[in-house]
Formats: structure tokens, sequence, C-alpha cells
């Protein structure tokens, strides 16, 4: 199995459920052929370089797999047909420094996954009474 990682963009007028169904959407195409999915990375939406379709900005979302080379021409027949995409590149890792860096994006993505998941606790400081202010009429 070869590693690959596919960068596609959503076109922004996109709600948010939206987007995150045309994401599950490509994931369960790679899990119906039978890849392996390493990481994602949402990037969010970002400035596009030049305008595609009329779109300035664009909905950044890379997956980093392994697979066989079978399922990037089928990965790529759905990204095509996809209206809601607009751009998509899929980038094949091979050699030994390749794979050093494959491996380095993908603990990245996941380290932001994890950051992304865990919940912020608010924090509350609590002044003391002692240290509270208290006004004196005059």
């Amino acid at each position: 199995m070869n590693s690959y990682e596919t960068l596609f963009v959503v076109k922004p007028t996109l709600t948010e459920e939206e987007i995150t169904v045309q994401i599950t959407k490509i994931k369960n195409i790679l899990a119906k052929e039978g890849a392996e999915l390493l990481g994602t990375n949402d990037m969010g939406m970002r400035k596009l370089a030049y305008p595609v379709q009329k779109n300035d900005r664009g909905y950044y979302t890379v997956l980093f797999y392994k697979a066989e080379g079978a399922v990037i021409s089928e990965l790529e027949r759905n990204l095509k047909i996809n209206e809601d995409v607009i751009k998509f590149l899929t980038v094949k890792y091979t050699n030994n420094k390749e794979m050093a860096q494959f491996n380095k994006l993908v603990e990245e993505a996941n380290k932001t996954e994890t950051v992304k998941e865990t919940p912020v606790e608010a924090t509350t400081t609590e002044v003391p009474a002692a240290q509270t202010a208290t006004t004196t009429e005059a």
C-alpha cells in the first residue's frame, strides 16, 4: 500500500453542515475502497490564489491515507463529478525522505484533531474577599 495525501477545496457558499457532509462523503469513499485513513487536516476557509469557478475563497481539507493505486482513480472520479468540490490534488509519497515528511504531516494533523476535539474549559478567577475593593461614600 502506498501513502497518499489528497487536498480538496469545497465551495465557500456551503454551510458548516454541508461542508461536514462533503468531507464525510469523501472519507466514506476511501473507506469503501479499502483505504486506511491516517489523518485529516481541516484547514478551514482560505483565500484562493486565483478565482476558481468565480470563487475567491474555499474550504480546504487534507486527507492522509494509505491505499492501493486503483483507489486513487475512483476517488478522483468522485471528486470530479462532485459539484461542491472546486479543486483537488493528490500526492503520492514514495522514497524515504518523502515518507518521513508524510509521517510528520500525519502527526501534525492528528495533533490538531485532538486539539479541536478537546473542550476548552472556561477559567474563572475568583478574587479573595480581602482583595476586593470597597467603596466609601464621601
